[in-house]
């Protein structure tokens, strides 16, 4: 199943995407779960039962947010792929490069990611995101995917000179609206465990990355393992899983996200995000009378 965010009239809601459109698990369950965290708290995603025979919305009634709009925890995985640890000239590190993002640097599919004025060197990094469904502290490497609610496409956009002017990267990582997530959350029961995804980067149509899974250097089971002996994974907790070669800070030259471009990430069996770039126009202060 197609698991999504979203907000129609002015509600946000959560539900499954179908062919003919969404089934709104909000309105369905009579208000029980608030949004879609709190779905999986109590629901395994593959397990749910619901009458698909008619949908609440078509998808263009909807605006999209993120598959987990309000996680208590988003957990990015730096160089995690060895074209991106060569072309960035790192070298690989015996355990995996934790950093952190908060909510509101996230917008959904089709939503726009924010060009900062503080800084024109925007970059696009293609990933795939994990999302828990099930409560773990100190998981086995064995046990990882029973953890797992589903998968989904992320756009981990990077501020470069905020995120390299210390060895922190938090402020680079956090900027309002520059990473985005979705379009939905593809259930764990939809891909095999273990099998080999394929990530794509476009950029107005350009191709800037492309990989597969079986070239990460932490494997989705070691990161689920090694994040969890040193802090509880929660229903809802994001695992943003690294990028591959091509970011724009290291092509010839380099080709950071200007205002208009269109950035799409797409995840075989899972599906293409979608974002515009817009300049976050900051207004004029109130002249003092």
């Amino acid at each position: 199943m197609k698991f999504l965010s979203f907000r129609y009239q002015n509600t946000d809601s959560f539900g499954i995407v179908t062919e003919e459109g969404v089934i709104d698990l909000k309105k369905r369950f009579e208000n029980k779960y608030s949004d879609l965290k709190s779905f999986l708290e109590d629901n395994r995603a593959e397990d749910v039962q619901i009458n698909t025979d008619s949908v609440d919305h078509q998808l263009d009634e909807i605006t999209f947010l993120p598959v987990i709009p309000n996680p208590s925890k988003i957990i990015c995985i730096g160089l995690n792929y060895h074209a991106h640890v060569e072309e960035v000239g790192a070298k690989e590190s015996g355990y995996p490069i934790v950093f952190f993002r908060v909510a509101d640097s996230q917008v959904g599919h089709q939503g726009d990611m924010l060009l900062p004025e503080e800084s024109a060197d925007f970059d696009y990094e293609g990933e795939i995101a994990v999302v828990i469904g099930k409560k773990g502290r100190r998981i086995k490497e064995e046990d990882a995917y029973e953890h797992i609610a589903g998968y989904s496409c992320y756009n981990d956009g990077s501020i470069r000179d905020w995120q390299l002017r210390t060895p922190q990267w938090g402020p680079g990582k956090n900027f309002d609206q520059t990473g985005a997530f979705g379009p939905w959350m593809v259930s764990r029961g939809e891909i095999k465990d273990g099998e080999v995804l394929s990530l794509e980067t476009r950029v107005n149509g350009e191709v800037r990355q492309r990989t597969t899974t079986d070239l990460l250097i932490f494997s989705i089971p070691k990161l689920i393992s090694f994040i969890s002996s040193f802090t509880t994974l929660n229903p809802g907790d994001v695992i943003v899983t690294g990028t591959p070669g091509g970011v724009a800070l290291k092509r010839e030259p380099q080709a950071y996200l200007k205002e208009g471009d269109v950035v799409e990430i797409e995840v075989s069996k899972i599906g293409t995000l979608i974002n515009k770039v817009k300049a976050d126009v900051v207004s004029p202060r109130p002249v003092r009378s």
